[in-house]
């Protein structure tokens, strides 16, 4: 317990003080930001800043610092280290980077900034795979909430149900402004979600869970190593390429560059907050990672959500905290689709002011959507989480190649130089090692990935001198 303890006091140091070194370094200023000067009622929406932050953060908590968690927690309490410096030094860098880069060039998505800052062929990349990213997402957000709350409600009430009706809620969320449902429900999601995390602790408390202290030893039990495996399981709640596609979208809200520290910086340390509750509520409630490992495998994600919230919690307490995990996936996979709906429309350069133009591109989107929920859904999310820490290292390289054009001291690129070349790492490496890639032995795998990451150092310091 006492690491956790530690851990949500390291989050909030890490808030104030590398949170407050970030923003230093970005330097923002009184400009006016595009939710004033490209106001269309649409997107370009101006939004109070505790609005922007909830929103933001129902954003990013999607079922990835749940799920994730959990299944990041059969490496043991190592991953408490991950999540915490992981977030710290680099998902909240990179969140707060991406959404103040996109607020500074109109609101322009990843892949756009990709093309100002990369080149055409990262940006054309970009583009492809941010659509491939938020339509995988839109749909493990599909997927995830059905079987939560199917399990709630009367058996012909089935997980298809469930689909058809968050499929029917996303394409209202994905085609009307995003303050008339988005902007006015996301404050009560954000006060369950919170409320949810709230009641999780309590219950370990109160139930007299053990949570084993941190200690540097892989407790997996299937023996798959920390190293690329555990970062690329732990996504959302340390570091994550989805953020990528999210940021731009609240940066056409905010009404001022100097609220980007909380709303950026802060949502992303609020979703580790939320990350460590449940690989805490994980390895507690099951005693071992071996137990945890087979019930996953057993119930299911969704399952062993349920059967921690009710095991906990008792029935009453139990529905309000699957609740607040319905709400996690739901306000994501909502805005995965928008996200998607935005990046197509600057590559087809309809405007969206237009319900007919807006029709043009969702209506895909969705269908598409609603063929994937047929498949697995675990191999949906190794899929999903490679290309969220790709996309992840890519975000990093744009907004390094932003600080080196663009900020008042050559050395501050460092920032995001060093989490994006350990990502590349990371990403390579799984690549080559996992099963759904080519499946290489660590002896081949690891040194590859070291000498991509060299590759991407030899480059940064090519384009540091060159500036």
């Amino acid at each position: 317990m006492i690491s956790l303890i530690i851990s949500f006091i390291v989050l909030i140091i890490g808030f104030i003080t590398y949170g407050r070194f970030t923003d230093k370094l970005f330097n923002p200023d009184d400009r006016k930001t595009p939710a004033e000067t490209l106001n269309d009622g649409v997107d370009f929406v101006p939004l109070k800043t505790w609005k922007a932050f909830l929103i933001q953060l129902l954003n990013i908590a999607g079922t990835g610092p749940i799920f994730g968690a959990l299944m990041g927690a059969c490496f043991g309490p190592i991953v408490f280290l991950w999540i915490v410096f992981g977030a710290i030094l680099g998902g909240a860098v990179h969140d707060y980077m991406v959404g103040m880069i996109s607020e500074r060039n109109e609101g322009k998505s990843i892949a756009e900034l990709s093309g100002i800052y990369l080149g055409k062929f990262p940006m054309w990349l970009m583009r492809i795979f941010s659509i491939l990213l938020l339509v995988l997402t839109g749909t493990v957000f599909v997927n995830s909430p059905a079987a939560l709350i199917a399990n709630l409600t009367p058996k012909f009430l089935n997980i298809k149900f469930w689909i058809v009706v968050i499929l029917i809620y996303y394409v209202l969320a994905t085609l009307l402004p995003i303050d008339k449902i988005i902007g006015k429900l996301y404050p009560v999601f954000g006060i369950i979600l919170i409320t949810m995390a709230i009641f999780i602790i309590g219950g370990i408390i109160i139930g007299g869970y053990k949570i084993p202290e941190v200690t540097l030893t892989n407790l997996h039990p299937e023996g798959l190593p920390v190293w690329p495996y555990m970062f690329i399981t732990v996504a959302c709640g340390a570091i994550s390429g989805f953020h990528a596609t999210q940021s731009p979208m609240i940066s056409k809200c905010i009404t001022s560059e100097k609220v980007g520290k909380k709303v950026f910086y802060g949502a992303m340390i609020t979703e580790s907050v939320i990350a460590l509750v449940w690989a805490a509520a994980g390895v507690a409630f099951y005693g071992t990672t071996e137990i945890l490992n087979n019930s996953l495998s057993d119930l299911g994600q969704s399952g062993v959500v349920y059967d921690i919230s009710t095991g906990m919690l008792g029935t009453v307490g139990g529905i309000l905290a699957i609740i607040g995990v319905v709400v996690c996936p739901i306000t994501s996979g909502d805005t995965a689709f928008r996200s998607a709906r935005l990046i197509l429309s600057e590559i087809t350069k309809l405007d969206q002011k237009s319900i007919k133009n807006r029709l043009i591109i969702t209506i895909p989107l969705l269908s598409i959507g609603a063929i994937l929920t047929n498949l697995n859904f675990n191999v949906l999310w190794r899929y999903f989480s490679w290309c969220n820490q790709t996309l992840a290292a890519f975000s990093l390289c744009v907004a390094t190649s932003y600080l080196i054009k663009n900020a008042r001291h050559k050395y501050y690129s460092l920032i995001t130089a060093i989490p994006g070349v350990s990502m590349c790492a990371v990403s390579m490496t799984y690549l080559l090692m996992a099963d759904e890639g080519l499946q290489l032995s660590n002896t081949i795998a690891y040194p590859i990935g070291i000498i991509f990451a060299i590759i991407i150092v030899i480059i940064y310091i090519f384009k540091y001198r060159k500036k």
